[in-house]
């Protein structure tokens, strides 16, 4: 299908997944992508950090477990940084040509696992956020709701590396969590709360219906 020859939509359709690590999300951007590719739709997946060259080369900083020194000021800085340049290079783009942009992580991350994670002003990352993100806001945001513990285990079963969040202790994924809720329960028409310990199936046919409503 050439790049023009695509359904669009008016303004475009912008989608947040969130979540703490090993929750599902990212399975989730992949099953969706690939169901409205098939349904004509044009489609931007980025994630966060991360989805631009500039972008990618901050999320090496971030996530690299050399940086265990990098203070909770510099990485919601950095993280910013990273959000202000993919927004500015792939998510407004997108959303003028008309596409889907499914984002696996946007601002909300910053404000559960800067703010109430690392404990940093919450008010002050909001600020902050609006600045990164030209005040686009994503207009759905589907929150995959995981017990920290449950996380945990998923973790301790993949040997695979583990970068430098994923190594926090669990009261810091369990303070992530609840960050995740607080700021769902301010937004309940842009959140959507996912059960993630639903089968993967499930979860994706309730997505795609929740979709359908939007487009």
């Amino acid at each position: 299908m050439a790049d023009l020859d695509y359904k669009k939509i008016s303004g475009g359709l912008f989608v947040s997944f969130e979540g703490i690590d090993y929750c599902g999300k990212s399975t989730q951007v992949r099953l969706l992508s690939s169901t409205l590719l098939r349904e004509g739709y044009g489609v931007v997946v980025v994630r966060e950090p991360g989805g631009t060259e500039i972008s990618e080369k901050i999320r090496d900083i971030l996530l690299d477990t050399a940086n265990k020194r990098l203070s909770a000021e510099a990485e919601l800085l950095l993280y910013e940084a990273s959000r202000a340049q993919l927004t500015r290079e792939l998510i407004i783009p997108g959303k003028q040509a008309g596409k889907v942009v499914l984002s696996d992580r946007y601002f909300d991350s910053s404000t559960a696992y800067q703010g109430y994670g690392r404990g940093l002003d919450i008010e002050s990352i909001k600020k902050m956020n609006l600045v990164a993100s030209a005040g686009i806001k994503p207009d759905v945001t589907f929150l995959f709701d995981l017990p920290a513990e449950t996380a945990q285990a998923r973790f301790s079963s993949v040997p695979l590396f583990k970068d430098r969040l994923e190594e926090e202790k669990i009261d810091f994924h369990r303070r992530v969590r609840n960050g995740f809720l607080e700021i769902a329960k301010s937004e309940p028409k842009r959140f959507k709360i996912i059960p993630a310990e639903d089968d993967i199936d499930s979860i994706s046919e309730r997505i795609c219906s929740e979709i359908q409503t939007l487009l």
